[in-house]
């Protein structure tokens, strides 16, 4: 059975950090590029920060650069992101993603707030 399953979510005040993690089971972990990805309030789900299988980074968005790190433990078929400086517009349900020639999976997020 494949599960993601994220944690590290939280309140935390602007400029704080936050670190999420998301554990993947059920599927070939280290065979799957893993993103995270983050949906405010009346927004549409967008991309925050992708890793390939490799563990080269490939983007993040404009939006967070300087600020969230995304990293991979294959031994531990877990992704993190890193978040530092949040400011309230970072506030969004944030979601691990994993994709490998076609076969893509979900978790079901967990909820970041930004607020004074």
């Amino acid at each position: 059975q494949v599960q993601l399953v994220e944690s590290g979510g939280g309140l935390v005040q602007p400029g704080g950090s936050l670190r999420l993690s998301c554990a993947a089971s059920g599927f070939g972990f280290n065979n799957y590029r893993m993103s995270w990805y983050r949906q405010a309030p009346g927004l549409e789900r967008e991309l925050v920060a992708r890793i390939i299988s490799v563990g080269i980074v490939t983007n993040y968005a404009d939006s967070v650069k300087g600020r969230f790190t995304i990293s991979r433990d294959n031994a531990k078929n877990t992704v993190y992101l890193q978040m530092n400086n949040l400011k309230v517009e970072d506030t969004a349900v944030y979601y691990c993603n994993a994709w490998a020639g076609g076969m893509e999976y979900w978790g079901k997020g967990t909820q970041v707030t930004v607020s004074a």
